[in-house]
């Protein structure tokens, strides 16, 4: 345990996308500090109800829709921390403008429509935001152009947040997490001439786990970060800088 496990006892956190991969990663963290947490996702499955784990509030939520979004806000009452981790990838299928549109509303409009939904109870509560952006904010990749066009996006829209909100006492930053072991990657992880690319080009030689994203996340939220906006956190075992 890297924190005191009272760390966000009274606070409430709101984690969209927060019922698999790295959200709910960061829920469980979360919780475990002791926080009220409210994860919502897509349809969630029994499943991942259960992976969640007891003490954990679960919200159908579609961040492409400003009902739903303002349903989990309401159900939320007070926010302290948001963590938008919500997001989709459609490899190849991509270069179509339909499917291409749709992930930009997802990925980049659904993060801008959850932050200004939560802006007045992060106002009230002088709370925390961070987003979730990806390697794909650095660089291109041929396959995905919706998906790195979104993270390229939510990193100037986490910076751009952090000026506009920083006269609510909002601080706004995000993570861009690198190869983590996820259901979303599970089909590079399975193909062993990939996967040992990846790990091959990773300093630390090992694919991330959720938590090591929770960690970082739950460390941008805490009063450590208190002097932090506007920063984007790579989290990637080094992948980056190789």
């Amino acid at each position: 345990m890297t924190f005191q496990t009272d760390l966000f006892k009274g606070k409430t956190a709101v984690v969209t996308g927060g019922t698999q991969g790295i959200g709910a990663g960061i829920a469980q963290c979360f919780a475990r500090l002791g926080a009220r947490v409210i994860s919502g996702g897509v349809a969630p499955t029994e499943a991942q109800r259960e992976a969640l784990g007891a003490g954990i509030e679960i919200v159908e939520l579609d961040v492409s829709d400003d009902a739903s979004v303002a349903s989990l806000v309401e159900t939320a009452g007070s926010i302290d921390m948001l963590v938008n981790c919500a997001g989709m990838i459609l490899r190849g299928d991509e270069h179509r403008i339909d499917v291409f549109e749709r992930v930009i509303a997802v990925n980049l409009s659904g993060t801008m429509r959850v932050c200004a939904a939560a802006r007045e109870r992060l106002k009230a509560s002088g709370g925390a935001i961070v987003n979730t952006a990806s390697m794909l904010s650095f660089f291109g990749g041929g396959l995905v152009p919706a998906y790195s066009a979104s993270k390229g996006g939510v990193v100037q829209l986490t910076k751009s947040l952090a000026i506009a909100y920083a006269g609510d006492g909002i601080r706004v930053n995000a993570v861009a997490p690198g190869w983590i072991a996820t259901p979303l990657t599970e089909a590079l992880q399975k193909d062993e001439g990939r996967s040992q690319a990846i790990l091959d080009r990773t300093p630390m030689k090992r694919w991330g786990q959720p938590n090591d994203i929770a960690q970082v996340v739950a460390f941008l939220c805490a009063p450590a970060a208190s002097f932090m906006t506007g920063a984007v956190v790579p989290v990637d075992g080094g992948y980056l800088a190789a």
